[in-house]
């Protein structure tokens, strides 16, 4: 059976996670990792530390030590510090849009993501612009911030923060494909695809795709 460890910096991003291996890839034997100060002391430090880097790269080293056939990071505002994870481990180590950024890519055109996790916001466009310029596309990325979205989740609120990410879908206008750049966003992406005529992509569905095709 394939073994994956799934890394978590908050609470709210684990049940979406779970539910798309129960979904997608059943078969898969799942544990989570969880350091939920990790957001925390992200928002306060206003910047990805050497402490947040080192932390967020030994949950990975953990991990391949309970020997596992894959890591799937659920936290998308670490993306350097997965970045060396990857580089530093031998089996395979998943950032987590990555696999969604693929899917948007093959879209193309006027993509829109939607960040509830402003602090993310640098780190994942430095990504997907990297992505977008090792394929040689010319599609676009614009990022907007929803606005108490990720505050009503943490406080266990998931109707009214679906409700606000749907409504700021209905705003973003023309675009080829809405992006739902959080795990935790993924409770949501029935409520978004429901009020738009374009793909809807999450990073849960979509990583764990990308992982039951590479195992």
């Amino acid at each position: 059976m394939t073994r994956i460890a799934l890394i978590h910096a908050t609470v709210v991003s684990m049940d979406p996670t779970e539910t798309a291996f129960s979904d997608l890839w059943p078969e898969a034997e799942t544990f989570h990792l969880l350091d939920s100060s990790l957001s925390t002391d992200r928002a306060k430090a206003g910047e990805l530390t050497d402490d947040l880097s080192q932390r967020i790269t030994g949950m990975a080293e953990y991990a391949a030590e309970r020997g596992v056939d894959g890591v799937l990071y659920c936290c998308s505002a670490f993306g350097p510090a997965i970045e060396a994870a990857a580089d530093a481990n031998s089996v395979p180590v998943l950032k987590p849009n990555e696999a969604m950024f693929e899917s948007a890519l093959d879209v193309g055109g006027d993509l829109v993501m939607l960040v509830t996790f402003k602090d993310s916001i640098g780190s994942m466009e430095q990504e997907f612009a990297e992505m977008k310029a090792a394929r040689g596309s010319d599609a676009t990325l614009r990022s907007v911030l929803v606005e108490g979205a990720r505050d009503a989740i943490d406080r266990g609120d998931a109707a009214t923060h679906n409700r606000l990410i749907a409504e700021a879908a209905q705003k973003v206008g023309d675009c080829s494909a809405v992006l739902l750049a959080h795990f935790s966003m993924d409770r949501a992406r029935a409520a978004v695809a429901d009020i738009i005529d374009v793909p809807v992509l999450s990073p849960p569905s979509e990583s764990v795709t990308h992982l039951l095709k590479t195992l």
